[in-house]
């Protein structure tokens, strides 16, 4: 006997087949989404990449060896639900390390990823920068840091803010060496993470459109009481001020990249 479909029954759709543009708010097939490096095919909004995506999207196939993978996040001050947050993470930290191949470039990459408590910088941040600094000193290779982050991480407290020191002293000691520096800054980067290593380089990288600034935009209205001029922390008012060197589309950035490191090698 043949069966018979209701016209009203409503077919299940696989959870993650689709996602929403928070800027068009159109709805996009995943897979097309992260085959366009996760750029909405509509309006060209730019999706949160992970490390290990942008990795994938930076480096040359199979070239990227990860270090400091040991070094995980502890609980100093016993905050609240500060381990737990850690443990249900996708990831084991904020910032993936390791040395990798860009074009025919050989250099060492810290990543940080968002998605790991708004990529904030805790102490395991801050020592995989400082190691990963001196690793590239001791190989006589280029340091590239891809910044992504809230800012200095409150759940460890001053021990965090210690992290804009050494990765700042870290930093000097790769310039003292004559070897070049590249930060990556991407939406957002912010915080004492933009007080620190995301604007001591020697070449600062920007996506299209990402936030970066010390203090948002509505804290810094409410403090100076003014309104602040339009794109105000964006990467194009940035570029235009002298922060920012080059504003790079996502689908150029390796490209750009190998460029500038042809440059200064």
């Amino acid at each position: 006997m043949a069966t018979t479909t209701h016209a009203n029954e409503k077919k299940e759709i696989p959870h993650g087949v689709w996602t929403k543009c928070k800027k068009c708010e159109q709805i996009i097939f995943k897979k097309e989404l992260d085959n366009n490096l996760k750029i909405c095919p509509k309006c060209g909004y730019y999706f949160r990449l992970g490390a290990y995506e942008r990795i994938k999207m930076l480096t040359e196939p199979q070239s990227f060896e990860e270090y400091y993978e040991d070094l995980l996040p502890v609980d100093p001050l016993k905050f609240p639900d500060y381990a737990k947050r850690v443990k249900a993470s996708h990831i084991k930290e904020a910032a993936v390390a390791g040395k990798g191949k860009i074009g025919k470039h050989e250099v060492m990459m810290v990543v940080l990823d968002f998605g790991f408590m708004g990529g904030s910088m805790g102490s395991v941040v801050g020592e995989k920068i400082a190691r990963s600094a001196e690793a590239a000193i001791k190989a006589k290779i280029p340091f590239i840091i891809v910044a992504a982050s809230g800012g200095a991480r409150m759940q460890e407290g001053i021990l965090s803010l210690m992290q804009m020191a050494k990765t700042s002293a870290a930093l000097a000691k790769l310039a003292n060496e004559n070897l070049p520096y590249i930060c990556i800054l991407t939406d957002p980067t912010t915080g004492g993470v933009t007080a620190s290593f995301a604007m001591l380089g020697d070449v600062h990288i920007a996506e299209p459109g990402a936030l970066i600034g010390f203090a948002g935009p509505r804290v810094i209205e409410q403090t100076i009481r003014q309104q602040l001029p339009e794109g105000f922390q964006l990467s194009e008012f940035l570029k235009q001020h002298g922060m920012v060197d080059i504003i790079a589309e996502r689908k150029e950035l390796k490209n750009i990249l190998i460029k500038v490191l042809n440059f200064m090698r």
